[in-house]
């Protein structure tokens, strides 16, 4: 009986501070959390991260309780230190405790499986993503290119052109082909939320809805070599206007140098020698 007393002054603390700590994480912590409203794939990933924060917290709040009481209550205040009394199984506790997380698990699972099949994901999916945003056949296209150690942009609706940096359309469905010249690397628009691998040869396609203009940063995420740590650049979401002068510029510039470069084209394998090393 002394343990189910100990028990229940443990639960009745864990679920005051459960009744308290929740709805201010729901609330104020969520809310705030990576990556931002820079996109409607960054709106639905802080939802998700505020909805799954939510559910950790009565958690966390458990063990919090759990050792702070243990801790206060079981620790030796002096004289000579002996075994305590043995401990037998409480199939209760144990039946309990597996139901709850499995049910937890379980649900986050399906959570998290529905919501990325709802926003079209911000994460590569391949050449023949299996959740596409609607209206996704009307996209704004523009192919990202790996390589040791930048990205480039190609946009095949301005003429194939090729840019330092990734300037986007504010309110535009944006789709996102990614590929590499060389090594793996991993394509990341941070403030977008989106996140895909950069592949030889592979044509990885990513969604992102972008919102009001802003600056946002990319960075690569996977180990390339030895200069992975500044393979970092900044972009841009520009109004429609202001997008169209600077397509306009930059057709320009391309011109001068577009008979150098491929042709368009959805994947790109290296150059023989360069592949040899």
């Amino acid at each position: 009986m002394a343990a189910w007393g100990h028990g229940k002054r443990v639960l009745v603390a864990w679920a005051v501070l459960s009744v308290i700590a929740t709805p201010l994480v729901a609330v104020f912590l969520g809310p705030a959390m990576p990556p931002g409203n820079a996109s409607e794939q960054a709106t639905g990933q802080v939802f998700d991260n505020a909805v799954m924060t939510s559910i950790v917290t009565p958690i966390i709040c458990l063990l919090l309780v759990f050792f702070v009481y243990a801790l206060s209550q079981f620790r030796h205040s002096g004289g000579e230190l002996v075994d305590g009394p043995p401990l037998r199984n409480d199939n209760r506790v144990q039946l309990w405790w597996m139901v709850v997380t499995s049910v937890t698990v379980l649900f986050l699972a399906a959570f998290g499986t529905y919501e990325l099949l709802q926003t079209g994901s911000g994460g590569g999916q391949g050449p023949d993503p299996i959740a596409k945003p609607s209206g996704a056949a009307n996209a704004f296209q523009v192919q990202v290119i790996a390589q040791q150690w930048q990205f480039t942009y190609r946009y095949p609706s301005l003429g194939g052109m090729e840019t330092a940096q990734l300037v986007l359309p504010a309110n535009t469905l944006v789709e996102l082909h990614v590929t590499s010249l060389d090594a793996v690397h991993s394509f990341w628009a941070v403030e977008l939320a989106v996140k895909a691998d950069a592949n030889i040869g592979v044509d990885n396609v990513a969604y992102v809805k972008t919102k009001g203009a802003r600056t946002f940063h990319v960075r690569c995420a996977e180990l390339c070599g030895l200069w992975h740590g500044y393979m970092f650049d900044n972009g841009q979401v520009m109004d429609s206007s202001q997008f169209a002068s600077w397509a306009s510029g930059q057709k320009k510039i391309f011109s001068t140098v577009a008979k150098y470069v491929p042709k368009y084209a959805r994947v790109y394998y290296p150059d023989p020698q360069r592949r040899a090393g």
